[in-house]
Order: structure tokens, then C-alpha cells, then sequence
């Protein structure tokens, strides 16, 4: 829990707003990185905006009766706590071991980091008080919904350390990138470097869009061969829009 929080340069965080984790994922797995998707996070709410910040971390342990008590959220080590410790403009990644009948926030901890600046709440676990969650304009990524506390199935421990969240190995600080196709993970020590070809592969697939549109064929457009790979490099050069 001693890992500090650092801040996401504006600059990358505005090219990211601008990147899908589809994209994302497929300039990953040219790294090698295949385990990126956080699998069980969906937009709690049709219409989310894209949301690009560094992780916080919160991980839960199965229950076990003498610790997940409501008597624990009054503890040091508890939700609560972890909350307060959250830096504005942070995503709160809650590893809660995929469980979907015990609901690890409701809208009074979601108000609160709403009005903290948190930027969104993604978890492999369950929201609960859904209509209220909804009330707060937090934006949540997650499996769903169930009505029982998170005692009734896992055990708070800790936060701002290493997780497991839907498969995904999370570490303080890793940058999350979250849209309508779920989270994606950009590990820390890769970000400029992810950033900049995530940004170059976005505006190559704009401009093979438009050849589309076009009735351009798909073999040697996507991906270019030469030829079209020389069309595309021109067109950038130009400073044409797709």
C-alpha cells in the first residue's frame, strides 16, 4: 500500500482519448503481449466515453468469515480507506476474482470517488445499488450486478499492490484504456513507445477506411503491401484528413 500514485502526462492521455482498445490490443500483441484484455469488463452504462488513466489498485481475497464482516468496513485496511488514497483522475481497478454474487461497490463509495475525480472504476467482479451507481455519473466497467455486499463473498486486503483483474496481471500505475469494447492494459514501461505506433496505427486504418469507402479490395490493403504502403506514406505527407 506504500506505491505512489504518479500522474499521467496530459499529452499522452489526450493521443490515448483518441486510440480504441481495439487498436491498442492488436499494436500490443506486436510487442508480444497477448494478456492485456481484462476480461468480464463491460460499460456498466450504453454510451460511455473513452477513458484513459493510470491504474489504482484494490484486490479482494475469498471470503473468510472472521475478516469479511461489515464490521471490517470500518477498519484501516478497507474499501473506504482505499478510496481516500485515490488520486483525481486515477482508474480504480478492482481484481475481485471474477465473483458475480457479491457486489464490491455501491453508490455511496461510488459517489464519493465521483466526487474525488476518479476517472473510472473497472472491476471482474459486481457492482450492487445499480440505480444509484447510475445517479453518481461514475463510470463503470464490470460484469454487473448483484444486491449482496462484497463481505457476502470476498474479503478486502489491500491496495495499490499487484492484481489480478479478469486474467490480467495489474500493477500500480499501468495505464488503462477503457471504451465499449472493454479495458486494455498499457504496462508502464512501454507507454511512449505503445503510444506513438497506437497513434500511427490509427491514422493508417482512417485512411485505409476511406479506400474502403472507395470499393477499394481488401488484399494488399489491409494490412498495405508496397505499393499501397508508398500510397498511404504520400497521403500522409500531404496532410490530407481521412
Amino acid at each position: 500500500m506504500n506505491i505512489e500514485s504518479q500522474a499521467l502526462d496530459p499529452g499522452i492521455k489526450a493521443a490515448l482519448t483518441q486510440v480504441s482498445t481495439a487498436t491498442l490490443t492488436t499494436v500490443l500483441l506486436k510487442h508480444g503481449l497477448r494478456n492485456v484484455w481484462i476480461r468480464g469488463t463491460r460499460p456498466i452504462a450504453p454510451g460511455q466515453l473513452r477513458i484513459v488513466g493510470r491504474a489504482f489498485t484494490l484486490r479482494f481475497v475469498p471470503a473468510r468469515e472472521d475478516l469479511a464482516t461489515p464490521a471490517s468496513w470500518g477498519s484501516p485496511i478497507s474499501t473506504r480507506a482505499a478510496i481516500e488514497a485515490m488520486p483525481e483522475g486515477c482508474v480504480a481497478v478492482v481484481g475481485a476474482m471474477r465473483t458475480t454474487d457479491a457486489g464490491i461497490f455501491g453508490d455511496i463509495l461510488c459517489a464519493r470517488m465521483k466526487k474525488k475525480g476518479v476517472a473510472a472504476l473497472v472491476t471482474d467482479g459486481v457492482v450492487r445499488d445499480v440505480e444509484g451507481v447510475l445517479g453518481t455519473g461514475l463510470a463503470v466497467w464490470c460484469q454487473g450486478t448483484a444486491a449482496p455486499p462484497s463481505v457476502a463473498g470476498l474479503t478486502f486486503v489491500g491496495w495499490q499492490e499487484s492484481i489480478d483483474c479478469g486474467g490480467v496481471a495489474v500493477f500500480p500505475n499501468d495505464v488503462i484504456v477503457v471504451d465499449q469494447d472493454g479495458a486494455v492494459l498499457i504496462p508502464a514501461a512501454l507507454l511512449d513507445e505503445i503510444v506513438s505506433e497506437s497513434v500511427e496505427q490509427e491514422r493508417l486504418e482512417a485512411w485505409i477506411m476511406e479506400q474502403v469507402g472507395h470499393g477499394a479490395e481488401l488484399p494488399g490493403l489491409y494490412p498495405p503491401n508496397e505499393a499501397n504502403r508508398a500510397r498511404y506514406q504520400a497521403w500522409k505527407a500531404s496532410g490530407a484528413k481521412a
